[in-house]
């Protein structure tokens, strides 16, 4: 399977800088972390378990539906 994943860049609350994740198809599916790299990891663990508790629970998987695009405007 293949989700979308979106990754947000910004300070926190402390203002540190920090990168945030979220799956649009996977409700409550979040993750975060100081690095792009530590953000990504954090969030195919996150997916990784969604998915395990998913099955274990015996329900469906959510189908991926979402894209992401970039557009581009002259400022």
């Amino acid at each position: 399977m293949t989700y979308t994943v979106i990754y947000e860049h910004g300070p926190n609350d402390e203002g540190r800088d920090t990168w945030s994740a979220y799956v649009p198809d996977l409700t409550g599916v979040v993750s975060g972390g100081e690095t792009r790299e530590e953000c990504e990891l954090m969030i195919r663990e996150a997916i990784e378990l969604y998915v395990e508790t998913m099955r274990d629970l015996g329900r469906p998987l959510p189908a991926a539906s979402s894209e992401a695009g970039v557009v581009e405007i002259a400022a």
